[in-house]
């Protein structure tokens, strides 16, 4: 199942513009410590807009690799172009994934008819379970859950990473779409309540900095225990807000580079972030206890 706490990796770079194998295999190792269910690669908190085709399958490949059966892989497939992302996804087919988690296509605003022809030739391409990816604000198009209703209908598209923090979404997409259509929320400040409501889990850019909470928290709120859900996202409510003072993944791996867990390298367009924001960061993860007071 696609399920529970799963993170949105990030990917780790060189001072040269390189994937960082070495970084990416103790972020892996790091989530199976802490108890992540699943790992999303190669997502937009992956930067995979600025990743060759051969860089993303790589990158994804040596996920897959370094997990080693210990945690369940997602592979996003997303494209604007449909042609590119059924190549993504033949490309990746043959590697041991639970799934794709496929965005939204960005930037052309096609009809519900060239969604639907979208995701058909994407699931075509593969028989592996999809995840649909509902982004407003990257993508410039909003699935309402009576479209989501109707994508669902294709067989191997089994759930939705729904991102607009419209909590108010859970009933009617689980009225549309059935008890076993999969509802992960896909923005942290709202999760906590997105899974209280019905919800099966998260796909979280906090995760990458609190995996042990994110997993604490999620897996209370999916047993509907509220209280205790709600008592560990109050804790992360200043970190999910510092990992969104700027364009994601900037901030995360801000915060990772703080942490020691990598080099705090981007891909143009993405840049460090501003001094303030910098501070900001860093401010917020010294009143979590996630680097030290003394920190520099």
């Amino acid at each position: 199942m696609l399920t529970g706490s799963i993170v949105a990796l990030v990917t780790p770079f060189t001072e040269q513009g390189n994937v960082d194998y070495g970084a990416l295999e103790e972020l892996v190792n790091w989530h199976v410590e802490q108890g992540t269910d699943a790992i999303v690669a190669m997502g937009t908190t992956g930067e995979s807009p600025t990743m060759s085709h051969d860089e993303h399958i790589m990158v994804v490949s040596a996920v897959c690799e370094l997990a080693a059966g210990r945690i369940r892989v997602i592979a996003g497939n997303g494209s604007n172009a449909t042609a590119e992302a059924v190549y993504l996804t033949e490309r990746m087919a043959h590697l041991p994934l639970a799934g794709y988690l496929n965005v939204n296509p960005y930037y052309n605003k096609p009809s519900m008819r060239g969604l639907l022809e979208h995701y058909r030739a994407c699931c075509s391409a593969s028989d592996l379970p999809q995840l649909l990816y509902n982004v407003p604000g990257r993508t410039g198009a909003d699935l309402k859950p009576e479209q989501v209703a109707e994508l669902a209908e294709i067989p191997n598209i089994v759930g939705i990473k729904e991102a607009t923090g419209d909590v108010d979404r859970v009933a009617e997409l689980r009225t549309r779409c059935g008890s076993n259509f999969i509802l992960l929320s896909g923005d942290d400040p709202t999760g906590c309540e997105f899974m209280l409501a019905g919800g099966n889990g998260v796909i979280s850019v906090t995760a990458n900095v609190m995996p042990a909470q994110m997993k604490e928290m999620v897996t209370a709120a999916c047993a509907g225990n509220a209280e205790r859900a709600r008592e560990i996202d109050a804790q992360m409510q200043s970190v999910h807000a510092a990992m969104f003072v700027q364009a994601n993944p900037i901030p995360v791996k801000w915060a990772l580079g703080c942490m020691g867990k990598l080099a705090p390298n981007y891909r143009l367009p993405m840049t460090a972030p501003e001094l303030p924001q910098q501070q900001h960061i860093e401010q917020t993860l010294k009143q979590a206890g996630l680097i030290s007071a003394e920190h520099e």
